[in-house]
């Protein structure tokens, strides 16, 4: 596939759920516009629903928050007026962790429960964070994770610690929580602080409904005593940052340029800097205030990187790993694993599916791309970003399907249609015709006029039986030639050829190497091992292939399909010209015979039979030169360009 176009990106869902909370904790009416429209913003809807708030959709992602900042009962912190209920919250860790710091500060009894996966996340160090402020919170299930049950208690104390190895979202829980108290509160985190540009969201986002937190670096935070939520009237959503780095990769791998509007230079999103790393690989970035804009340059490179940073989008990056020039190291994202699955785990396990050679540890993941991709059915564990990331390895060549593609609704339901928006297949221009028809030449020249990669199939099949020589495998052996199949290695660099890293001269060329290529193309489970190989050349921006059954089996969706022929009589003089050329020895009157042999066997073998593919126009080139020839291809593919 190729990519370029534009996409306008939904609203940030940290941003969206931590906007909603503030707005239901804030004094007044809080127009909040551009929400995602989500499954984990559904949750948070549904939960200031229950709990009382005054939640109003007023279409287009937009709605009105009536906040509960005037309502003091007793106590100082309750403030949502229904003080006793049971809230299901899905598999949002935006919506449950924040929730259940506000819960436990707000003097009510609550259950808080999810789907099986959020019961495997941890928040035994927010649970605890919150007791050392007096909160009563007990595990209903196992110690350490929910569901939960929260009680009213008699809040007191000035200081609570809070692991920040785990997950950010518990000091954003925390620190979101505590204006509800009437006191001054000191939160110091304990060890390294993971993920903080997701800290600066929450910082950033408090700070526009009137608290604004005393900071010490990353080891301690500060809500000062009479701290209070106040609505901004309105405020507008950020596009998610992370969301944008499976187009912007798309952009750098499918040629581009692809833009996202939402985020730019000025977004307070920590993952906006993913852009820095996919320029670290290569690629051409360039950003305005609400929008940046990818596209290639040449082939990824790879990268040592720290993603700290950049914890969701750092997924996208093992991904776009699969297209660089060597092994790709993602390390600092321990927080993997706990999210919507084990990511690290996942990752790995999907990686391989597409011939990847991948080393997980803790901490860190570690990429080595194939030589090509494999068509793979790709497993998403319920987790929206697995999904949308491997979406990207489409552009390999091979294909991938997505299992339970609708997992993306947690936070980009419409993702596989703006995806489809930006994303087109690379052109393809077969053409297919007998032995020493002059297509191999026709296609090389169309392919360097129109900027293309240029795939010459007969050559595959001529490599593979030089290199079933060199190994001794006979041409008859068809599974061990299908084997061999999976396993050389051949590249083509403008007229070189490449097997196994050796260059290939004119031992390719002989009518040995010819006549071994047909005997082995007529086998079946040599074609299918080779098929995967050969469409793996079709990448951005176009490929132009030579062959027997291009159009008809192995891009049966090309763009234009020839069917280049000539006389037989016209067939054997070329190629005694050719061979002359080379000061090989040649005799006409024995290529003759042998070309009318090859077109006998290669029009009656059973499998891929050479044939005018439907869809196929003639082109007989035995009145044109090579020249002429190209010429006339290239105008009827411009011809369908117009169109």
């Amino acid at each position: 596939m190729s990519a370029h176009g534009s996409v306008r990106l939904p609203g940030s869902k940290s941003i969206s759920n931590r906007v909603l909370l503030l707005a239901a904790l804030a004094q007044g009416t809080t127009t909040v516009r551009d929400l995602l429209h989500s499954d984990d913003t559904e949750r948070m809807l549904d939960a200031l629903r229950t709990l009382g708030v005054q939640v109003e959709s007023l279409g287009d992602n937009a709605y009105r928050v009536t906040g509960c900042g005037g309502n003091f009962g007793e106590t100082r912190g309750a403030r949502f007026p229904v003080k006793q209920a049971k809230l299901f919250l899905g598999n949002a860790g935006t919506a449950f962790r924040p929730l259940t710091a506000a819960l436990a500060l707000s003097g009510g009894s609550y259950e808080l429960s999810g789907v099986p996966r959020m019961h495997e996340r941890p928040i035994g160090d927010l649970v605890d964070a919150l007791r050392q402020l007096g909160a009563d919170i007990r595990y209903l299930g196992n110690e350490g994770f929910p569901p939960l049950q929260i009680s009213a208690a008699k809040l007191a104390g000035d200081t609570a610690k809070v692991r920040g190895d785990v997950s950010s979202q518990f000091l954003t829980g925390l620190l979101m929580a505590l204006p509800l108290l009437d006191r001054a509160v000191k939160v110091e985190v304990v060890g390294e602080l993971i993920s903080k540009p997701y800290i600066e969201i929450t910082l950033a986002m408090m700070a526009r409904f009137g608290v604004t937190v005393q900071r010490d670096g990353w080891r301690s935070f500060t809500v000062n005593a009479g701290s209070r939520y106040v609505s901004p009237k309105e405020i507008y959503v950020e596009g998610d940052a992370s969301s944008a780095s499976y187009f912007l990769t798309a952009g750098a791998i499918g040629g581009g340029p692809v833009r996202v509007e939402g985020v730019g230079k000025s977004s307070v999103q920590g993952d906006v800097r993913f852009a820095e790393a996919l320029e670290q690989m290569g690629a051409v970035v360039t950003m305005g205030d609400n929008w940046i804009e990818a596209k290639a340059s040449g082939k990824l490179k790879a990268i040592d990187l720290d993603c700290n940073h950049i914890p969701d989008a750092a997924m996208t990056l093992a991904v776009a790993a699969l297209f660089t020039d060597g092994t790709t190291t993602l390390r600092n994202i321990a927080s993997w694993r706990v999210k919507e699955t084990d990511r690290i785990a996942a990752m790995a396990t999907e990686l391989r599916k597409v011939g990847a050679t991948v080393e997980e540890g803790a901490d860190y993941i570690r990429i080595a791309p194939p030589a090509q991709l494999r068509h793979a059915a790709i497993d998403t564990y319920d987790d929206h970003r697995m999904a949308m990331c491997f979406s990207l390895a489409a552009f390999g060549g091979a294909g991938v399907r997505i299992n339970d593609p609708k997992c993306v609704a947690k936070t980009f339901p419409d993702y596989f249609s703006m995806f489809e928006k930006v994303s087109q297949p690379v052109p393809v221009i077969a053409i297919d015709g007998p032995s020493a028809s002059g297509k191999g030449t026709v296609a090389q020249r169309v392919a360097t006029a129109l900027g293309m990669h240029y795939l010459d199939s007969g050559a595959l099949y001529r490599l593979l039986g030089l290199a079933a020589q060199k190994r001794g495998i006979a041409l008859e052996a068809e599974d061990r030639l299908a084997e061999l199949a999976g396993q050389v290695d051949i590249r083509f660099e403008g007229a070189d050829i490449w097997l196994d890293g050796a260059k290939v001269g004119d031992e390719l060329r002989t009518e040995e190497a010819g006549s071994a290529a047909s005997k082995i193309a007529a086998l079946p489970k040599l074609r299918a091992a080779l098929l995967d190989k050969q469409r793996a050349f079709r990448q951005a921006p176009g490929l132009v292939a030579d062959g027997r059954d291009m159009a008809s089996v192995v891009f049966p969706d090309s763009v234009l399909k020839i069917f280049l022929t000539a006389s037989a009589e016209a067939r054997a003089e070329r190629r005694y010209k050719q061979l002359k050329e080379k000061g090989m020895s040649a005799n006409i009157a024995a290529l003759l015979q042998d070309i009318k042999a090859r077109d006998e066997r290669d029009t009656q073998r059973s499998v891929a039979p050479l044939q005018q593919a439907q869809g196929a126009s003639l082109l007989d080139t035995t009145p044109l030169n090579i020249e002429q020839a190209v010429q006339e291809v290239l105008s009827r593919y411009r011809a369908l360009e117009s169109k």
